[in-house]
């Protein structure tokens, strides 16, 4: 372990330069005095480094000095495609792993393309969730990345809410994880087809020593485009009805965004006798569906499915329940 946190400072120093205690130990999650006794044991070691003194000081490596030990590991060479994704990766447990292979990347570059990978670092940042979105509680997610990278099925206990709302058990072979809009979901196949499970909604995960064959010519990034693509036409996806005023119905790209409130807007039918729109609205699940109608007040109500007008209607009890008296 320390061998590998020396060949880290020394890599650091040699892609970044000049660097202090405090940045070293920040980068390397150890304290300012074991970043002195490292320093001290590369010096013994024949490494030319050496400190300077003062407000802009640090320690830093002699000029023109590099060191060609930057082979990476099995586990660093598989993350390789997370780097740029810090985020996910560390929520599938490669967070460590990319650091590493991120550092030996840049190393390893000569100085003008080393510059050039730090300009981007410096002005380009991914973020995947959405504004005021909390991401996911995930406490299933590493089980089933860990799963789906030795291809071992898992029996899954999973919330749902259509047909009939509970919690399932399903026996599944992990065929791919997604990450879209901050939300991570499970590709797999049960007894049919593959399908989508939302990460969120596994309560319960189990592994097996049953290996998983993938399917011949499984395309995870195609699989993926076709359920996009029948799950925003509302094909095979859960939908909601709902009554909705004129206000409402202006304010549905707000809250459901402008991809989501089109196809809504397609289904529009009124408006009735006492002035109200009818729509249909995806159903991504019954709290989502919830919290995006709860934004429009009174200019929307529920009127189906069932587990989504019971979810509202406690929802709206417990918090007149707040106010009262």
């Amino acid at each position: 372990m320390r061998a590998s946190r020396l060949l880290s400072l020394m890599l650091l120093l040699q892609s970044r330069g000049r660097m202090s205690a405090a940045q070293l130990a920040t980068e390397l999650g150890v304290t300012a005095r074991t970043v002195y006794r490292d320093v001290d044991a590369l010096a013994a070691a024949g490494v030319p480094i050496y400190a300077e003194h003062g407000p802009a000081g640090g320690y830093e490596l002699m000029a023109g000095f590099r060191t060609r030990l930057t082979g990476f590991t099995a586990g660093e060479a598989e993350s390789l495609l997370f780097t740029g994704m810090d985020g996910p990766a560390a929520d599938l447990g490669f967070g460590g792993q990319v650091a590493a292979a991120q550092l030996k990347l840049m190393a390893a570059l000569p100085v003008a393309y080393r510059d050039a990978s730090m300009r981007i670092r410096e002005r380009f940042h991914l973020d995947a969730p959405g504004w005021y979105r909390e991401p996911d509680d995930v406490p299933h997610l590493h089980a089933a990345a860990r799963a789906l990278w030795q291809d071992r099925a898992v029996e899954v206990d999973y919330r749902r809410w259509s047909p009939r709302p509970g919690v399932v058990r399903r026996r599944l072979h992990p065929l791919g994880l997604v990450l879209k809009a901050g939300v991570w979901y499970l590709v797999a196949a049960g007894a049919g087809p593959p399908r989508t499970y939302r990460v969120s909604s596994i309560t319960g995960l189990r592994t097996f020593d049953e290996p998983v064959t993938r399917p011949a010519g499984f395309d995870l990034a195609g699989f993926w485009r076709g359920h996009v693509d029948r799950y925003e036409q509302a094909a095979d996806a859960a939908v909601a009805q709902v009554r909705l005023t004129a206000a409402g119905l202006g304010r549905l790209p707000d809250v459901l965004g402008p991809k989501a409130s089109r196809l809504a807007l397609r289904t529009c039918t009124g408006p009735d006798a006492d002035g109200w729109y009818h729509a249909v609205i995806p159903l991504e699940s019954v709290p989502h569906a919830a919290a995006s109608l709860l934004q429009l007040g009174a200019e929307a109500r529920a009127v189906g499915p069932p587990e989504l007008v019971g979810h509202l209607r406690e929802t709206i009890g417990a918090m007149a329940g707040l106010y009262a008296g």
